[in-house]
């Protein structure tokens, strides 16, 4: 499946199908919101602010996902078959007290966003405090996205 029958799927959906993308990226899974909403920008026909605040919402929605997931894997802390290393654990959780909740502000950077946001969970970080601070770094890389979109005249 290529960029452009992906986008034409999400496109079809309008700012709904923007919010699906979001929350699917915001999980493990490898789908590109940014391509997608810079794509739906360019096509025209949706409100760029509608467009941002499904991406945003969407996005922020998904971290939830990966903060319940965390918990929730959290009891399972030194099982035989638990999936990540008591080492690389507790190198997650020192960088996350080092810098607190507002490292949940960096939830949207690649690579290390998701991880952050399912240590949240495993921390037992407070669910509303999550919210807050997820979405204002979710909504602030779509703003930039979308500025930029619009910048060079997509």
């Amino acid at each position: 499946m290529s960029l452009s029958d992906i986008l034409a799927f999400f496109e079809a959906l309008g700012p709904w199908g923007m919010l699906a993308c979001a929350f699917v990226a915001a999980t493990l899974l490898p789908v590109q919101s940014e391509a997608v909403l810079v794509g739906m920008i360019a096509a025209g026909g949706h409100r760029v602010e509608i467009l941002v605040l499904a991406a945003s919402v969407g996005n922020a929605a998904g971290a939830v996902v990966n903060w319940a997931i965390g918990r929730y894997l959290g009891k399972y802390r030194g099982h035989p078959r638990f999936p990540v290393k008591e080492a690389t654990l507790q190198k997650a959780e020192s960088y996350y007290q080092r810098i607190g909740p507002w490292a949940l502000l960096f939830s949207w950077a690649p690579i290390v966003g998701d991880p952050i946001t399912m240590i949240a969970g495993f921390l037992r970080e407070r669910i509303g405090r999550f919210i807050v601070l997820v979405f204002i770094g979710k909504s602030a890389r779509y703003v930039v996205v979308a500025a930029g979109a619009l910048a060079v005249g997509v």
